[in-house]
Formats: C-alpha cells, structure tokens, sequence
C-alpha cells in the first residue's frame, strides 16, 4: 500500500518545481548569495556588486520574487530586495554537502 503522508497535489508539485528552476539558474544563485550576506539591496546595489546588466538582474529578480524567495518594497525611488524565505538556504546546504562528497570521491579515486 503506498503511503500517503507524503501526497503532493499537483498545485504542491508545479509550486516545487517552480522553486528548482529558479535554483537551477547560477545568476539567482549569485544574487541569492548577496542578499543572503549583505541583507536588503537595491537593484543598482545588486547591478554594481555582480557587474550584471540591470535589465538582467531586474529579470532574475522576477524570477525569485514569483517563486517566494525574496521580497521586495519601496524605498523612495528605488526598490529595495530581501530574502523573504531562508529555507532555500538549507536546501542549498544539503546540494553543497552533496557536491563536496562527490569532489571528494573523485580525488580519491584520481589518487588512488
């Protein structure tokens, strides 16, 4: 019998993988990182430190605010970004973890 404590509904499953293809794409991974370190920035904060056009960050911004990774509000003129959800952190972690053992397999079996 399967077990259902786990069912996903299909709304669940599009909202999942919605969250790993945002994830997927290392410029939001950068930016993520960021805001993660610095706290709340603006896009011309952003655009400066990652040297990114700003068309292009605004776009990757989208992308991580329709999926519920980060926020954003006004600040005068400007928009400001922050991390609105710190679980992707450990999801992160768990993908770090996971790359280090398999770097680490591979040295191993090159130095045999």
């Amino acid at each position: 019998m399967p077990d259902r404590s786990h069912y996903l509904s299909d709304e669940a499953l599009e909202m999942i993988a919605a969250r790993f293809r945002a994830l997927s794409e290392p410029t939001r991974l950068k930016l993520l990182n960021l805001l993660r370190q610095r706290g709340e920035m603006s896009v011309g904060e952003l655009v400066t430190e990652t040297g990114y056009g700003q068309a292009n960050v605004s776009k990757h911004l989208l992308v991580l605010l329709e999926s519920g990774m980060v926020a954003r509000r006004r600040d005068g003129t400007s928009i400001r970004y922050r991390i609105a959800d710190e679980t992707i952190f450990a999801l992160c972690e768990l993908v770090c973890n996971g790359i280090e053992a398999q770097l680490a397999a591979r040295q191993a079996a090159l130095l045999g």
